[in-house]
């Protein structure tokens, strides 16, 4: 047994991935275009590598004449006989060749043609490593910044965070740790490039499937999410199982689990609001933390009016107009936010019936929502939730 090349192979495919079938084929290859160089010719020769013990042989294929035109393709019948008495003209007779008589050039250059392989076969196996993990959330290890990208280690190979998908007022240390989003891997001459993310959706709620038992098995889904990255993010979640809250599950206990991804995107504000399909509660729980009197959504034409009271307008519409912004992205509507003193005065309360009595206390909301009366019990629920998470 070739017991150095044996080890060779095993530790290529153990640490590069590399199929040993392909290594193989590749010494092979090697070995017959060092037989061309040496001889000048290569059509006849042959190379063969046990797959079980390594152990090599080389060999041409000669055939058997009465003269000798072409030493490298032909052999006398008097020293085709020293090999084996009973060949004679026109037979074909394997004569062995040994590798160690290949000159310098021949044997740097077949080293160099299982190099260039071992390469070729690295980039491929992490390229198809990699592109299987797009849209997948890795931990990468911060290398440098170049210019204003960063360079991430996730591994076997590395990752580019451009600028634009850099969270404004982020700055990483050398050797940091940090969770990244895979956007695209392309295959290139020099290997794979993967572009990652630190500003997508999606990384927000690749962190809760990790996070959260509940997302990752299904129970509750994910149903939207809209995010200004660093600042404040938007989820719409819905639950599959009745006995299971969908808010609650992702808020966890005590708020541990959306806690864990707040820290992991260094502070940023999370909103979970129950999805619904109907269009005006969803809206309703889109602008949420502030409350509604009512909303009147139009779902033809994507848009929603909503009012309400006085108090709460500038919490509904938020720090430069964010928190409307973002309940405009999540639901997809076109949302007009006015205050009850608006709508009054522009006869909006009296088209759609508001009782003015109900102004006041405002933990009863009015009942218009579309086609459905709104829940009362519901949205308490829910607000006592919400708020806790806030606090």
């Amino acid at each position: 047994m070739n017991k150095e090349l044996f080890e060779a192979i095993a530790i290529l495919e153990k640490e590069k991935n590399i199929s040993r079938e392909v290594l193989i084929e590749a010494i092979e290859r090697s070995l017959i275009q060092a037989c061309k160089i040496h001889f000048g010719k290569s059509d006849n020769i042959k190379a063969e590598v046990n797959r079980e013990t390594c152990d090599f042989s080389v060999y041409a294929e000669k055939t058997v004449v009465e003269e000798v035109q072409d030493a490298v393709l032909e052999i006398s019948v008097e020293d085709a006989r020293k090999v084996d008495g009973h060949f004679s003209v026109g037979d074909v007779v394997q004569i062995p060749i040994k590798s160690k008589e290949f000159s310098r050039i021949a044997a740097k250059n077949a080293k160099d043609i299982i190099t260039q392989k071992i390469r070729e076969e690295e980039r491929r196996s992490l390229f198809e490593m990699y592109s299987t993990r797009e849209k997948e959330v890795v931990t990468g290890i911060v290398q440098r910044y170049m210019g204003k990208n960063i360079s991430i280690n996730l591994g076997k190979a590395d990752a580019t965070l451009n600028e634009n998908e850099q969270v404004k007022g982020e700055t990483f240390r050398p050797t940091e740790r940090i969770k990244v989003y895979i956007l695209e891997v392309k295959s290139t001459p020099k290997g794979p490039r993967i572009l990652v993310s630190r500003t997508h959706p999606e990384l927000v709620a690749r962190l809760f499937e990790a996070e959260v038992a509940e997302v990752k098995d299904g129970t509750v889904e994910i149903r939207g999410i809209a995010r200004e990255a660093g600042s404040r993010t938007k989820m719409s979640v819905y639950s599959n199982d009745p006995n299971v809250d969908a808010v609650g599950a992702c808020v966890g206990i005590n708020g541990a689990r959306v806690n864990a991804i707040v820290n992991e995107l260094r502070g940023e504000k999370i909103d979970i609001i129950n999805w619904s399909d109907n269009s005006a509660l969803l809206i309703e729980n889109a602008l949420s933390p502030a409350k509604v009197i009512c909303v009147i959504a139009d779902d033809d034409e994507k848009m929603a009016q909503v009012i309400v009271p006085d108090y709460q307008l500038s919490l509904a519409i938020g720090k430069e107009g964010q928190n409307a912004r973002l309940a405009a992205r999540l639901t997809g509507y076109k949302i007009d936010i006015k205050s009850e003193t608006q709508a009054r005065e522009s006869g909006l309360l009296e088209e759609i019936g508001y009782d003015a009595s109900m102004s006041g206390e405002y933990d009863d909301f009015g009942d218009y929502y579309g086609d459905e009366e709104y829940d009362e019990e519901y949205s308490d629920e829910y607000y006592e939730e919400y708020d806790s998470v806030e606090e």
